[in-house]
């Protein structure tokens, strides 16, 4: 299972990107993997704020529903549709067009997971 290097990840398996202010958020293929066949995704709104390590949505597949856990604090500038249009997208895709939420960012950005810190968190599961 490929893990990008150039992202930063959490322990609880989200993965963030960001440039000029604004953080790209989602879920990893390992938890895509993990979770089995995405079937519904539930996500804020443009405008809401998030707060890292706070729940921010959740995402529901056929073997069970999961809580989505921001890595950053600020606003929802931008959600990705087609994951609520078509949510296998998440599964098929979870780096590129399966991306969750654009966040401008309102303080620092937490320390995180880089690519070998995550691999190595998800050979121990």
């Amino acid at each position: 299972m490929s893990i990008p290097q150039n992202l930063s990840y959490t322990k609880e398996h989200e993965w963030l990107s960001v440039s000029d202010g604004v953080a790209t958020v989602g879920i990893t293929a390992f938890a895509a993997s993990s979770l089995g066949d995405i079937v519904f995704v539930q996500l804020p709104s443009v405008g809401d704020t998030v707060t890292a390590g706070e729940v921010f949505g959740e995402v529901e597949s056929t073997k069970s529903v999961s809580e989505l856990y921001s890595p950053v604090s600020g606003e929802v500038v931008a959600v990705n549709e087609a994951t609520s249009d078509t949510p296998e997208v998440i599964n098929s895709d979870p780096y590129t067009e399966g991306w969750l939420l654009q966040v401008r960012l309102s303080g620092d950005v937490p320390e995180l997971l880089d690519a070998s810190a995550y691999a190595e968190l998800t050979q121990e599961n």
